[in-house]
């Protein structure tokens, strides 16, 4: 475990966590399929216990002896470039993160059918680009019970630094991976299909036929349009959310969890 003292932010290895853009850091294949970053301690601990592969830490000396110890313990023989908290407060976002960062390998994703192989109920998120959402439709997804996620390819990236952040670690624990192929694929393996969207023939969503049904994909689409109108028509049902007060509709992570919550089996 070399610990390297650092005092540039240019020092060769911490490009990883000071220049790199998220686009850059998916790029990286020289090894595997990509790097990316995950804070503070708890959230690399998640990591590490899902069977990530880290590549390279960086704290401040204090942590090495304090919160960052048992994650070192766990990290094998990789790099831990330490150095200064004025110099490492530098970087965007450093003092959100508890003072540790870890590039970590991305992992080669499972196909759709493995997915879905044991799964009763899972999550499909189409076209939601806002990182705070699919982060917070992580976290309610590993909570309430869903079984696994698929995302559409113009949706965010859940291995995005702050989606990360805020799903705090749940991205790490609920099986996903990116789905482009119609809904029937779906239905051939044994699912049904529920749109959340507000349509008049929407049914409520605390509709008891939900529960009763053995195998369910909630979808969820974007924070302004909703879903596009050729998956509405193609689920097997739509559903909605029952709104007071002249309130039209919930932002879709908080959505998300009323969903999961009430067409749990």
């Amino acid at each position: 475990m070399p610990i390297i003292e650092i005092h540039s932010l240019s020092h060769p290895g911490v490009e990883l966590f000071s220049r790199l853009t998220e686009a850059q850091l998916r790029q990286q294949k020289e090894e595997g399929e990509g790097i990316f970053i995950a804070e503070s301690p708890k959230v690399i601990r998640v990591a590490l216990e899902a069977g990530y592969e880290p590549i390279a830490l960086l704290c401040e000396r204090k942590h090495i002896e304090g919160d960052a110890q048992p994650i070192l313990a766990r990290c094998g023989d990789i790099p831990i470039y330490t150095g200064e908290r004025e110099l490492l407060a530098t970087l965007t976002g450093y003092t959100l993160t508890r003072g540790v960062l870890c590039a970590m390998r991305r992992p080669h994703l499972p196909t759709v059918a493995q997915v879905c192989q044991n799964a009763k109920r899972i999550a499909m998120i189409e076209g939601v680009v806002d990182t705070t959402n699919i982060g917070a439709i992580f976290r309610s997804a590993a909570a309430l019970g869903i079984d696994a996620v698929l995302l559409t390819p113009n949706s965010c990236d859940p291995l995005n630094r702050r989606a990360i952040r805020v799903s705090m670690g749940s991205v790490f624990l609920v099986p996903w991976t990116w789905f482009d192929q119609p809904l029937a694929t779906l239905h051939s393996l044994g699912f049904q299909t529920v749109a959340m969207a507000l349509t008049p023939d929407a049914l409520p969503i605390d509709d008891p036929r939900f529960k009763q049904i053995e195998k369910l994909v909630v979808i969820l689409g974007t924070e302004g349009d909703g879903l596009p109108q050729t998956t509405i028509t193609e689920a097997d049902y739509v559903a909605r959310i029952p709104m007071a007060h002249g309130v039209d509709s919930l932002n879709v992570a908080a959505a998300s969890a009323v969903a999961f919550w009430e067409m749990r089996r």
